[in-house]
């Protein structure tokens, strides 16, 4: 199937100015194989190294790390000379040999132009740790989950968004809404985890797919044991499992006390750490005051948590596929929850979106999200249904008149007077929707 992220490995390939390239992102996102078929596509020749279990590579890192003698060895258990420019080196599970992410400082200085594409689970949490990490020596790339967008493209329903990118600021004829919405319907409970949506693909059978979903989560909880702290595991066990629970509140904000009765912050920050750093959760702060730069205004005390991927957090929810056939059933549970994560989950594979905070008064007024683009501060409020009665976006606009509002929900695309109401289902056009607002907005 066909990833966005190919197209930055493409441009990264082409530049004869690049770094050793690491790629984030959880395990079972499809890092591997989208680094192999990248490799099989774009080079002559691909080394491929997993050192999760390929023996004998804490050895070869132990000694010299001189890009020349790690080359020589390298060509040797390949059984070819590694080409510069023809051939891919590709690390994987790079985190399990530290010496071999410091390797890639001398590799941007000393040997530029062989191409060396990185990628690691638990990378997250060796950067964390690593102190001799190449900080400056190599460039990132994220793979989140397939994104709703990549979804439809996988169902070969490139003419269908065709014609959502050419969308003006009209309404969308219901025909297409009711196409995109039945599709939104089925990402909801399929999600965006590679091998689950390869299953549905395959079968259109949900309870296979609910399998994968489930040995997918079963592996979460076996790296908890294999590779976190002995002493943060319970609590990181405590943080996931509670995640259901925290979402399924009226206000999100994320509360220790479900996590654990009497549970107190300072004792589950390296547990929350750990998670967020493995990629397993998203977390979002809250800000005090939305003005630009947005990262100056955080509160770190009060956040939220969701989850990786919503057809992950359907099956830790035990919310039924057959839930799908009830009207806009799906799009409510949990008080709107799952379609909060599906917000979220797609505004992290929307390039013009760096960091997605929240905002909250002292009272009950709040706003889901908020963004920074284009020297402005965007909120988006997420509505679960048809109905639209949105305080506090309006409590939001009267006192910070925003040029431009969002609101995502299940009626129809619209806009007027700063205020752009976009369908759920084309939420991934959001931003070539912005570009066509009246000029000065």
């Amino acid at each position: 199937m066909d990833r966005f992220l190919m197209n930055d490995l493409k441009k990264w390939a082409a530049n004869t100015n690049r770094k050793p390239l690491i790629i984030k992102g959880a395990r079972q996102v499809g890092k591997t194989w989208l680094m192999t078929e990248f490799g099989r596509s774009c080079f002559n020749d691909v080394f491929y190294l997993n050192f999760e279990n390929t023996p004998g590579m804490d050895e070869l890192f132990a000694g010299d790390i001189q890009p020349m003698r790690i080359l020589d060895y390298l060509s040797a258990l390949h059984g070819r000379r590694i080409v510069p420019g023809e051939t891919l080196l590709i690390f994987d599970e790079v985190q399990e040999v530290p010496r071999a992410l410091t390797s890639l400082k001398y590799f941007a200085e000393e040997a530029p132009e062989y191409a060396i594409c990185c990628a690691g689970s638990l990378l997250g949490i060796a950067m964390h740790r690593q102190t001799s990490f190449p900080v400056g020596k190599v460039e990132f790339l994220t793979l989140e989950p397939i994104s709703f967008e990549e979804y439809l493209m996988a169902n070969h329903e490139q003419l269908l968004l065709e014609a959502v990118y050419s969308l003006s600021l009209e309404a969308i004829p219901a025909v297409f809404i009711q196409k995109l919405t039945d599709y939104l319907k089925q990402y909801f409970v399929v999600g965006g985890m590679p091998a689950a949506v390869v299953k549905w693909l395959e079968t259109r059978d949900y309870d296979e797919v609910e399998k994968i979903q489930s040995a997918i989560l079963e592996s979460y909880e076996q790296d908890f044991s294999k590779h976190a702290p002995h002493n943060i595991v319970p609590k990181i066990r405590h943080i996931w499992h509670s995640l259901p629970a925290q979402l399924a509140r009226e206000n999100k904000k994320f509360l220790y006390g479900l996590a654990r009765e009497g549970a107190r912050a300072r004792e589950y920050e390296d547990a929350l750490l750990w998670l967020r750093d493995s990629g397993l959760i998203r977390q979002i702060y809250r800000i005090s005051q939305p003005s630009i730069p947005l990262k100056a205004y955080v509160d770190t005390k009060a956040f939220k948590l969701y989850h990786l991927d919503i057809g992950l957090l359907r099956v830790m929810s035990e919310l039924s596929p057959a839930i799908i056939v009830h009207s806009d059933a799906i799009f409510r549970e949990f008080k709107g929850a799952m379609t909060e994560q599906y917000v979220l989950q797609q505004m992290a594979s929307l390039p013009e979106v760096s960091s997605v905070y929240y905002w909250a008064t002292e009272a009950t007024a709040e706003i889901d999200f908020l963004f920074g683009y284009s020297n402005q501060v965007i909120p988006v409020e997420v509505k679960a249904g048809e109905n639209l009665h949105a305080k506090s976006l309006r409590l939001y606009r009267d006192k910070y008149n925003p040029p431009v509002s969002v609101r995502t929900s299940l009626t129809n695309l619209h806009y007027n007077e700063g205020l752009l109401n976009i369908p759920l289902c084309v939420y991934f056009n959001l931003f070539r929707l912005i570009q066509k607002l009246p000029p000065g907005e």
